[in-house]
C-alpha cells in the first residue's frame, strides 16, 4: 500500500474499531485545522459504514491564540449559546464523538500562562458537552491523532524536516497496530481480548488497595472501591450499548479509584502538555485522597490553578495501569500529547472519573477537568492488598507481574 492508502486505512480503523459507527448515525467530529486534509478521509470512511451524517467542526488553535490577546480572561472562557446548539441536537439524537487532535508543541510558547490557561479552558468546557452526552447516553467515543508537520519536527530528532510528517504517519500506523496486509477489525479483536483476560484477572483479585513505588521518590497508595473493576465483567451496560474503543492507539487497562482514598507522593515520569505549554518534573502530595501540595519548580503555578479548578479538582478520578516495555514506550520517543504519553506508562488522572456508577456515590469523583499524568518507571513496583488481606504484587519492573 501506498501512503494514501494507508492513512484510509487508518480512517476506515478509527471509524469501525473506534468509533464502531452505526447504520444512520451521526458522527461529530472534532477536527484541528492543521490535520484538515485527513478529515475528509475519515468522513468518507463514516459513510461507508452507514454513517447518516458526518458533521465536522475544525478546531483553530492559531485564531483563538491571536484573539486571547485583545480578549478578557471571561470571554475566552464562555461558552457561547450558538456552540451548545451546534453539538446537542445531534448528541440528543444519538450521535457519536470523535476528536482528530493535531499538535503543535510550540504553538503557545509565547502565550502567558493566564492566557493559554483561559484558552483551553473554553476548549474543555466545549468538549465536557460530548462528554457529558458519553456519559448519560452511552454513546461510543474515541480521541485520535492526525501527524503535522509541526508536531512531527518537534518530536522526531535526526528526521530531516521534510521526511518528518510521513516518518510519523509510519509510526503511527504502527502504533495502532494497522500494517499493508492484516485484518484490522479481527486484530484489534484479538488484543482487546488479552487485555480484557487481563483486566479480569485483577478484578478476580478482589484488590481494595494498589501501593505504588519506584527510585523516583514515588510511595502513593490508592484505594479501590467495590466498583472499581478493571474489566467490563462486573459492569451493568445498557442493553442498546455499543461496544466501541475510546483511545487508538490505547495499552492501558483503568479503573476509577475511590476518591477520599489516596495517600503519599507520586511524581511524573513524562511531560504534561497543560494549556498548550508542557510541564516537566513535577508530583503530587495526597492527603485524604486530595493533592495538598504541588511538587514543582517551573510549571507550579499551572498545576496549582489545575487542582483549584473546581472543588473535586484536586482528588484522582482514574489509576491506569501499562506496562513500561510497551509498543509505545519502546519507541523511545516522548510525543506531548497525552493520547500518545500516557500509553507508554502507568498513569493517574485528576479530576472526572471514568464511571458515574450510581452504586459507588460519592466515592467516585466528579470534575469539569480530567486530566492524566504519566508515572510508570522501568522500576515500578505495585503491590495490590486483597480483601482478605493478602500482598499481591500486580507489576515488578515496570510490567505486569499476573
Amino acid at each position: 500500500m501506498n501512503m494514501e492508502e494507508m492513512k484510509r486505512k487508518y480512517a476506515y480503523t478509527l471509524a469501525r474499531v473506534g468509533l464502531n459507527v452505526q447504520k444512520g448515525q451521526t458522527v461529530l467530529v472534532e477536527a484541528d485545522i492543521a490535520g484538515a486534509a485527513f478529515t475528509p478521509i475519515f468522513a468518507e470512511e463514516c459513510y461507508k459504514l452507514g454513517a447518516g451524517n458526518v458533521v465536522v467542526h475544525y478546531l483553530d488553535l492559531p485564531n483563538m491564540k491571536v484573539a486571547a490577546q485583545y480578549r478578557s480572561d471571561a470571554d475566552i472562557r464562555k461558552v457561547e449559546d450558538w456552540e451548545y446548539a451546534m453539538h446537542q441536537p445531534y448528541l440528543d439524537d444519538g450521535a457519536c464523538y470523535i476528536r482528530l487532535e493535531g499538535v503543535n508543541p510550540k504553538l503557545m510558547e509565547d502565550v502567558s500562562e493566564a492566557n493559554s490557561n483561559a484558552i483551553f479552558a473554553h476548549v474543555d468546557a466545549v468538549r465536557n458537552i460530548m462528554r457529558k452526552a458519553s456519559r448519560e447516553k452511552h454513546c461510543q467515543w474515541l480521541i485520535a491523532m492526525v501527524p503535522t508537520k509541526d508536531w512531527a519536527t518537534y518530536i522526531l530528532e535526526g528526521v530531516e524536516e521534510d521526511k518528518a510528517e510521513e516518518e510519523l504517519w509510519k509510526l503511527l500506523f504502527k502504533l495502532c497496530y494497522i500494517d499493508e496486509h492484516n485484518d484490522v477489525v479481527k486484530t484489534w479483536e484479538e488484543k482487546n481480548a488479552r487485555k480484557a483476560e487481563r483486566a479480569n484477572a485483577i478484578d478476580e483479585l478482589h484488590l481494595v488497595k494498589l501501593h505504588y513505588t519506584a527510585s523516583n521518590g514515588t510511595d502513593l497508595t490508592v484505594k479501590l472501591t467495590p466498583w472499581s473493576t478493571f474489566g467490563f465483567g462486573k459492569r451493568k451496560l445498557p442493553e442498546n450499548y455499543v461496544r466501541f474503543n475510546a483511545n487508538i492507539p490505547t495499552e492501558e487497562v483503568c479503573t476509577t479509584p475511590d476518591k477520599f482514598g489516596t495517600e503519599g507522593v507520586v511524581y511524573a515520569s513524562r511531560p504534561l502538555v497543560l494549556g498548550g505549554k508542557k510541564v516537566e518534573n513535577f508530583g503530587f502530595r495526597f492527603e485524604g485522597g486530595k493533592v495538598v501540595e504541588v511538587l514543582a519548580g517551573e510549571g507550579k503555578e499551572m498545576l496549582e490553578a489545575l487542582v483549584r479548578m473546581d472543588e473535586n479538582a484536586g482528588y484522582l478520578g482514574e489509576c491506569a495501569l501499562v506496562e513500561y516495555h510497551s509498543p509505545i514506550s519502546l519507541s523511545q520517543v516522548v510525543y506531548y500529547t497525552t493520547l500518545i504519553d500516557e500509553n507508554a506508562s502507568c498513569h493517574l488522572a485528576l479530576g472526572r472519573g471514568l464511571s458515574n456508577n450510581p452504586e459507588a456515590g460519592d466515592r467516585f469523583n466528579d470534575s469539569v477537568i480530567h486530566i492524566d499524568f504519566m508515572i510508570g518507571t522501568p522500576d515500578m513496583h505495585i503491590v495490590g492488598t486483597t480483601e482478605d488481606g493478602r500482598e499481591v504484587d500486580v507489576f515488578v519492573n515496570g510490567d505486569f507481574a499476573i
